[in-house]
């Protein structure tokens, strides 16, 4: 079972992420955590602190020197560390390919949907493994993001005049190759917006979790769809990604303080109950 934070414990915010987010000067008072759970090791270690006084958790999904490829990232370790820490809410950054001429490299995507395309991860805590929950859990995913984390991140864009979009359409294709081009071009016939190898089951786990989860895509790319483009390269997006990372991270340092500034009991009460009733347990 998960461990039960008291009534009174403050909000813990963890913070999903890679270039630009392990950064020490982000956390003061910054330590690191080694962690163990029943789904083995988290990518990396938990680096705990406090940014704006307020209590924050930062993992690297790929590991800090972008070791783990999409496939091979332990989701569950990860987000059930940040569950048994404590987190509350959880702040995802991904880099993204765009699929729509109006979302340009350097955009910022904040995401509202997704569509799975992965075919080897595992999903959900409970899947009848010894070491899982007990029963069949099926939560129900009309919204994958949490609605009030989005609206911050939305409005901390707005103000600090980071060219964004509202909402946006995230495929996770499974990776750790690109699309060809036939298969993006059919993605924006499904009328995705943005392609990546990570949302999904990270999103998904996060809901079982019943942790507030919100994401900030960056777009570094066309994808390959786009005529008279230069097709997407590891070298295009992590040129992209440094000046991507910036965004990012100064929309986090603004919402943070919001965040910690709410009433969240409703919300996450909410989150809990829908997955009470999402569990079948052995009859």
């Amino acid at each position: 079972m998960f461990y039960e934070l008291p009534p009174n414990r403050n909000l813990l915010i963890g913070i999903i992420g890679g270039s630009g987010l392990d950064n020490p000067d982000l956390l003061e008072k910054r330590s690191e955590k080694c962690v163990d759970t029943p789904y083995g090791k988290p990518s990396d270690a938990l680096i705990l602190g406090k940014i704006k006084n307020v209590d924050c958790v930062i993992l690297a999904r790929h590991g800090r020197q972008h070791t783990i490829m999409p496939t091979n990232v332990n989701f569950r370790a990860n987000i059930w560390a940040l569950k048994e820490e404590g987190c509350t809410h959880i702040l995802a950054t991904t880099a993204c390919g765009s699929l729509r001429e109006e979302i340009h490299p350097g955009d910022i995507v904040i995401l509202d949907q997704f569509i799975d395309r992965t075919t080897k991860r595992q999903q959900s805590f409970y899947d009848g493994c010894p070491q899982s929950q007990m029963g069949v859990c099926h939560i129900p995913m009309a919204d994958p993001f949490c609605s009030q984390t989005r609206e911050l991140l939305v409005n901390s864009a707005k103000k600090l005049g980071i060219k964004h979009h509202m909402k946006g359409t995230m495929i996770t294709i499974e990776g750790p190759r690109f699309s060809s081009r036939a298969e993006s071009i059919i993605f924006r016939q499904w009328n995705a917006d943005v392609i990546n190898m990570t949302t999904v089951p990270e999103v998904v786990l996060a809901k079982e979790a019943s942790i507030c989860y919100a994401s900030i895509a960056m777009a570094t790319d066309y994808d390959c769809w786009k005529e008279n483009e230069e097709a997407v390269s590891v070298e295009k997006v992590l040129k992209t990604m440094k000046k991507n990372a910036e965004k990012a991270v100064n929309i986090i340092l603004d919402v943070i303080p919001q965040i910690a500034s709410m009433d969240w009991s409703d919300t996450i009460k909410n989150l809990k109950d829908s997955l009470q009733i999402s569990i079948m347990l052995p009859q």
